[in-house]
């Protein structure tokens, strides 16, 4: 709501304060994500730590409950700046805290689902933010503002953080964060309150523990953060893939709909008070959308949902950028609609959910706070790049070139995660480690060598047998297939410098 909220007052602050400088108006407008990358996702690890992650939540929330009032009051550019990057702090903390709290408190088989309920109610936070643009349009008081419309329209953005402030204590901690603790008594009870019986409860929080034990064995021996985190194989591929979902979560251009559509529209020559309504139709097909990724996110898995959606997503971006060309009014703002609302429609499931999803799952318990803040920082480092540029880049390139340019890096994003994007779907925390412990050239190999099975299947339509899987668990393999011999032919699935793999390698 925060982000969304900006779209519609940009329009009368710009006016109010005398802001003409394009490159003023993209600082001002993404000051929050500034602040988040440099400094808010970096505090999700004191906090977590000190707080754990309902503390975090709570915080984050006052924070940004807060930050509202200030931007409603401020009376100089400058001073509606400071409240903007205040406001970083709460993004910043909050995007890294929430979707890790969901992961480590649901089942594998749900996992998915209900940790994208975070992005689910993102964009249904982006649509109240153009509801109030609407609804605050017209508004003439306090007659001492020369644009009050603006200020009801980010002070209304206080609302939803005092009801989760009101409510997060109701939720049970975190299981995984008391057992970080050694705290598992209270674990349990955790466990327990989000599972349907003792018996599931004890269940799970038998299989986590074990397997935190032997992560914890296996990294007794290892050196700095850093080391953790970029030398050994695991981690470095987690963070490698967490970068780029995150990366093309802003790259892909969705964000710049949500901050600058009433600009793009009012381009098209729509009227403001038109534009303003349009712009609420992208937040509504934005949210409508996201539902049926509940279902398909675990079933049809993150991997395939991006290889599905990128390319659509280019082409879409093309479509609208080129409507600009058109030289009858009306057939311009048709097709210029069409073509925001379809790449909404399409990102809403993709590369929306996937994420922030993905990136809580990928880390490991023992660096999952740090893990979790550098996957958002590159998240708000790169939403504040796109709201910086995105007035410059039009100024220079006109709207087809702004729209085909983010084109491009949808049709980058698609190849990339073909050959080196793991898929996370169905797998429990600890047992991604044998995910992402196959290094890079090998998985490229694999779907290289795949690709002729692609083209029989889905194009020549042909009765072809299963494809070999590239790794598999433990427990799906036969007592069997472990004798040193196997060891030897190197399937095995271990990382270069000794962490243990809880997987093997077809």
């Amino acid at each position: 709501m925060d982000q969304s909220a900006v779209n519609g007052a940009q329009a009368f602050y710009f006016e109010e304060f005398g802001i003409t400088d394009t490159w003023l108006q993209g600082l001002l407008n993404g000051a929050p994500y500034l602040c988040s990358a440099l400094i808010g996702c970096w505090m999700n690890v004191p906090l977590n730590s000190r707080f754990g992650r309902r503390g975090t939540i709570f915080i984050s929330c006052f924070i940004s409950f807060a930050a509202s009032f200030w931007m409603a009051l401020a009376h100089t550019w400058w001073n509606l700046l400071l409240a903007r990057f205040f406001l970083g702090f709460a993004v910043g903390a909050k995007s890294s805290t929430t979707p890790v709290y969901a992961a480590e408190s649901t089942p594998k088989t749900i996992r998915g689902a209900l940790t994208m309920q975070w992005q689910t109610w993102t964009a249904f936070g982006i649509m109240l933010g153009f509801v109030v643009s609407v609804a605050f349009q017209d508004i003439t008081v306090p007659s001492w503002a020369g644009y009050p419309q603006w200020r009801w329209m980010v002070a209304s953005t206080a609302i939803p953080p005092m009801f989760v402030c009101a409510q997060v204590y109701l939720c049970p901690e975190s299981p995984r964060w008391y057992m970080e603790k050694n705290r598992y008594m209270d674990a349990f009870g955790s466990m327990e309150a989000l599972r349907f019986s003792k018996v599931q409860a004890a269940r799970d929080m038998y299989y986590a523990a074990k397997l935190l034990e032997a992560e914890e064995a296996s990294r007794s021996t290892r050196g700095s953060i850093f080391h953790e985190f970029f030398g050994i194989r695991r981690n470095r591929r987690a963070a490698q893939s967490a970068f780029f979902v995150m990366f093309m979560q802003q790259f892909c251009g969705v964000n710049v709909i949500a901050y600058y559509s009433t600009k793009i529209f009012t381009d098209a020559n729509f009227p403001i008070n038109q534009a303003l309504l349009v712009s609420l139709g992208t937040g509504i097909v934005n949210w409508v959308f996201a539902v049926p990724a509940i279902y398909t996110i675990d079933t049809f898995g993150r991997r395939n949902l991006l290889l599905t959606t990128f390319p659509l997503m280019g082409l879409m971006l093309l479509f609208t950028g080129f409507s600009f060309l058109a030289q009858n009014d009306e057939i311009r703002l048709a097709l210029v609609t069409t073509g925001i609302y379809l790449f909404m429609v399409i990102y809403s499931p993709g590369e929306g959910p996937v994420p922030f999803t993905y990136s809580a799952e990928a880390f490991p318990l023992y660096i999952r706070d740090t893990g979790m803040s550098f996957a958002t920082a590159t998240c708000w480092g790169f939403n504040f790049i796109i709201s910086l540029t995105w007035p410059s880049l039009v100024d220079a390139f006109s709207n087809p070139g702004g729209f085909a340019w983010y084109a491009c890096w949808n049709f980058f994003g698609f190849v990339y995660a073909y050959f080196l994007l793991p898929e996370t779907k169905g797998l429990t925390l600890e047992e991604l480690d044998a995910v992402f412990d196959v290094g890079n050239r090998e998985h490229a190999r694999y779907y290289m060598q795949k690709l002729p099975w692609y083209f029989r299947k889905w194009i020549l339509r042909a009765d072809v047998d299963p494809y070999p899987a590239l790794y598999q668990l433990q427990q799906d393999v036969p007592d069997d297939h472990y004798p040193v011999a196997d060891e030897k032919k190197g399937k095995r699935a271990s990382s270069d410098d000794g962490e243990r793999g809880h997987g093997m390698l077809q």
